[in-house]
């Protein structure tokens, strides 16, 4: 199998849909020879804040000398993404081969009667694959969505699972209380185990802490009165914590104090667990942290960021940081969201700080929601509003109104910024 007929076979299992459960993925990796196993792992849960956090803690182990996986959804610029090692993508030649693999076990288990395997499921099988055969000495898996079913919860070797902020999202799928949904993304948590929280919702905590009990699992937690001497600079900010002074995480938006002090918790407790970590390794590693589309800047004349906000505690604390930094800058807005999502919330947040609002569908993706309707929404809180034919239309006519001390913010789903980001890096090349 190539590259190209493993992408092909991967693309085509998109018919079977989203389907939440272990059976299917259990009995999958049982014919695989089961290599979760194998592994140790670091679970991460939550709505917000996952995938931030997940880099955090994996560069400051990199750091530390471990190898390290990393398993992450969606990606911004490419495929391999989702699977790394030590920050380096899975190979293609291991995507075809994996794939050759899987869809073999695949189709045993469609003779034997059992479902054929999701997306999901099968990317994860990949996954822990790639990472038993690379020697991960542990691996930092981030939930596709919830956690109690979610493919990734067949892991039985968890060290210590994380909780980053627990929100309102996927209720369709999740539950349609904030007690529900906590209740869903509490189910990563293994008797025995370590977990460690963010600092929640006192209703989510009382959640988490219900569940902790039952497993006769440790908790703890990052509590805000802890974080102290936080000082809040665009791209140059930073906290003392337990005693650590001014460290200094390596991306930008207020929100992510919280998830750097949530990542030294979980290192803390991975230190007690055969994991050890220096001051100095820990410092590098927040420091060197890099994670793609999270408040994320692209371009510097004007000023030109990305971020994934596209629910409504993301769309408070992107507010809260737009507020807080550029308080007096002239922004312009692209946003581009799903359609299940609640965007009417987001967009009566953050439309009314723009001059000028672009909307734009987000490409390849069926559950986008079309520009029109989305301007329409938009217009509701902000006239000044345009639809763009594409990508490449919306970064044109934000160059076009913004001046060079103006801010152009692409928000929204993270599905379609990494063509975003690309296409202002050309766009840039032939501007300029």
């Amino acid at each position: 199998m190539t590259y190209g007929e493993a992408r092909a076979f991967i693309d085509d299992t998109a018919r079977y849909g989203a389907v939440l459960g272990l059976d299917t993925v259990t009995e999958l990796l049982a014919r695989l020879g089961n290599p979760q196993d194998e592994l140790k792992f670091v679970h991460i849960a939550g709505t917000n804040g996952k995938g931030s956090t997940l880099a955090y803690i994996s560069t400051i182990l990199k750091e530390a000398g471990f190898r390290v996986g990393r398993y992450i959804s969606p990606t911004i610029f490419d495929y391999r993404e989702r699977i790394q090692v030590n920050e380096d993508y899975i190979t293609k030649e291991g995507v075809a081969r994996l794939a050759d693999l899987v869809k073999e076990a695949a189709a045993r288990m469609v003779e034997d009667g059992f479902s054929h395997p999701t997306t999901f499921e099968v990317e994860t099988a990949m996954a822990f694959l790639w990472f038993r055969e690379m020697q991960c000495d542990i691996v930092v898996l981030e939930c596709g969505m919830g956690g109690l079913t979610d493919a990734t919860n067949v892991v039985k070797t968890t060290l210590v699972s994380v909780f980053s902020e627990i929100g309102m999202d996927h209720m369709g799928f999740l539950g349609d209380t904030i007690q529900e949904i906590a209740r869903v993304k509490a189910g990563i948590i293994k008797p025995g185990t370590v977990v460690v929280s963010t600092s929640q919702r006192p209703e989510v905590r009382e959640v988490l802490l219900n569940v902790c009990r039952e497993k006769q699992a440790e908790f703890l937690e990052v509590r805000k009165e802890e974080i102290k001497d936080v000082r809040f600079r665009f791209e140059d900010q930073s906290f003392t914590y337990r005693g650590m002074k001014w460290l200094k995480p390596g991306l930008a938006g207020s929100w992510q104090i919280d998830n750097a002090a949530l990542a030294v918790e979980t290192v803390l407790a991975l230190e007690k667990l055969g994991f050890p970590v220096t001051e100095e390794q820990l410092r590098k590693g927040l420091s060197r942290t890099i994670w793609p589309g999270r408040f994320q800047v692209i371009d510097r004349r004007p000023l030109f960021v990305a971020d994934g906000a596209h629910n409504r505690d993301a769309a408070d604390r992107l507010r809260e940081t737009l507020e807080l930094y550029f308080p007096d800058k002239r922004k312009i807005f692209i946003a581009g969201v799903l359609a299940d999502k609640e965007y009417d919330y987001v967009m009566s947040r953050l439309a009314p700080l723009a001059a000028r609002v672009i909307t734009i569908m987000t490409p390849d993706n069926p559950r986008a929601l079309p520009a029109e309707k989305l301007a329409e929404d938009v217009r509701k809180y902000n006239e000044y509003v345009e639809t763009a034919e594409s990508l490449q239309d919306a970064v044109r006519r934000a160059w076009a109104y913004a001046g060079e001390d103006d801010l152009i913010l692409a928000f929204g789903s993270l599905s379609y910024l990494g063509d975003l980001i690309r296409e202002v890096r050309m766009g840039k090349e032939k501007r300029w």
